[in-house]
């Protein structure tokens, strides 16, 4: 099996300049160490990836805490809000959209709405149906949280040009993509 060296991809970046050791340096060198048998080569890039999302799963919920918002909360308003006027789809659809179960979406569209940030209103199309729609505060603590969700990520992002910035989300997309669906 070849290996690739912690110090072969730290100088792929930034125009082959060496970059500092960080943990996943560490992480791997150690394995090399531990497990020299083992191509430990992927962990470069997904120990990486998935230390960076625990990471920033962190920075965004600081950034909704900002507008009194959790995680999960900006997700829904931010479904709902995507879908444009009048900001409503059916909990199928917010499921679909999150990613959570059905009862999961329940519980959390009765914590929104007591809130006030959404309210139910029956589907004109669906005698037994009902529609989440976004109220008025739901949509004014949707786009400010949204507004410094971008502003802090922009500012993460800043240490990259505008092409590496394209190029990692072109790579992140080919990698995603036979994850999703």
């Amino acid at each position: 099996m070849s290996r690739v060296s912690t110090t072969h991809y730290c100088g792929l970046v930034a125009g082959h300049r060496a970059l500092p050791a960080d943990d996943v340096d560490r992480i791997i060198a150690a394995w090399q160490r531990e497990r020299p048998d083992l191509d430990v080569a992927p962990l470069h890039v997904l120990s990486r990836l998935s230390r960076l999302s625990r990471r920033l799963d962190l920075a965004r919920g600081n950034a909704f805490a900002g507008h009194d918002l959790d995680g999960w909360e900006f997700d829904v308003l931010s479904a709902l809000r995507r879908a444009g006027r009048p900001y409503q789809l059916s909990p199928g659809h917010l499921v679909a959209e999150t990613l959570v179960t059905s009862g999961t979406m329940t519980n959390r569209v009765d914590r929104l709405e007591q809130r006030g940030l959404v309210a139910r209103h029956p589907d004109p199309h669906d005698r037994r149906g009902v529609l989440v729609r976004l109220t008025p505060a739901g949509r004014e603590a949707v786009d400010a949280a949204l507004a410094a969700l971008l502003d802090h990520e922009r500012a993460l992002l800043a240490p990259l040009t505008q092409q590496e910035q394209e190029t990692l989300a072109a790579l992140l997309r080919r990698l995603a993509s036979p994850l999703e669906g």
